[in-house]
């Protein structure tokens, strides 16, 4: 006899397979239609500014805007003590010798002291900032100066030996420069260039540098479009001034004149 099938319990009722029908062990959750969006998860820094990297930045453009202005200021404070002519320092006294002036082997009376032109010996003194510790013989030094040194003197017996040194870093090492006492000085320091003369009563006088700067080797001393530098100025631009032998073995004030070293001088057959 057939016996009596009964629906299994277990079986999904409606025709519904457990096949494909997702898995039968997750559990259901509330809702009306038993399902439910999952959680977002919500991320704390996602939004965070990077207020390391401002500040960095910040701090960049501050420290740049404050080398700025200092560069701005230092310009400005140059710009502000820059000499355009040498009558802008006080008590320089002008000289009057053209170009062209003698090569002699005599002794020169010269109008000023220490002398800013004129007729001068056809050695030139070493003007390669060179300090002497002797009153060089003043013909060579002349000459110097035809080349556009500024040559600094000084009386020994009104200059104390710090205040020497003083004036010697101004000149050690410095092309176009020359430092030597000088007998007799009427003031305790003097600076010459072709021309162009200043006396002072102190090494700390603030013009000694600003002579010493603006002269040497300087063709335009009254300005880039002033008549004056053409008569004025030093005559022979570019001309050495190396002279080792006469650094090694300078001629003093009183010597005869000797061929030491180098001479721009013409010799007889260009003088005949």
């Amino acid at each position: 006899m057939a016996k009596d099938r009964k629906p299994d319990d277990a079986r999904p009722r409606g025709g519904a397979t457990r096949s494909g029908g997702g898995n039968p062990n997750r559990a259901r959750t509330g809702g009306r239609n038993g399902r439910t969006r999952p959680p977002t998860q919500v991320v704390a820094n996602a939004h965070r500014r990077p207020w390391g990297l401002i500040a960095g930045a910040v701090a960049v453009v501050v420290f740049a805007a404050a080398v700025i202005s200092y560069a701005v200021v230092q310009v400005n404070a140059a710009n502000a003590n820059r000499l355009e002519s040498i009558e802008e320092i006080s008590g320089v006294e002008a000289a009057d010798y053209s170009p062209g002036q003698d090569h002699v082997t005599t002794e020169v009376d010269y109008n000023e002291s220490p002398p800013v032109g004129g007729p001068h010996d056809g050695n030139w003194a070493d003007c390669t900032g060179t300090v002497y510790d002797v009153d060089i013989r003043h013909e060579n030094a002349v000459h110097s100066l035809e080349h556009g040194a500024v040559w600094i003197t000084y009386n020994p017996d009104e200059v104390s030996d710090a205040d020497v040194d003083t004036l010697a870093e101004l000149v050690d090492g410095e092309s176009g420069r020359m430092l030597s006492p000088y007998v007799g000085l009427d003031s305790p320091i003097s600076l010459q260039s072709w021309n162009h003369q200043l006396k002072v009563d102190s090494v700390d006088d603030e013009r000694v540098e600003q002579f010493a700067d603006f002269m040497t080797f300087n063709r335009s001393p009254y300005g880039d479009d002033s008549d004056k530098n053409e008569a004025l100025a030093f005559p022979e631009p570019g001309a050495s001034c190396e002279n080792p032998a006469f650094a090694a073995e300078p001629l003093v004030e009183g010597d005869q004149s000797s061929p030491v070293g180098p001479s721009d001088a013409p010799s007889s057959e260009e003088q005949g």
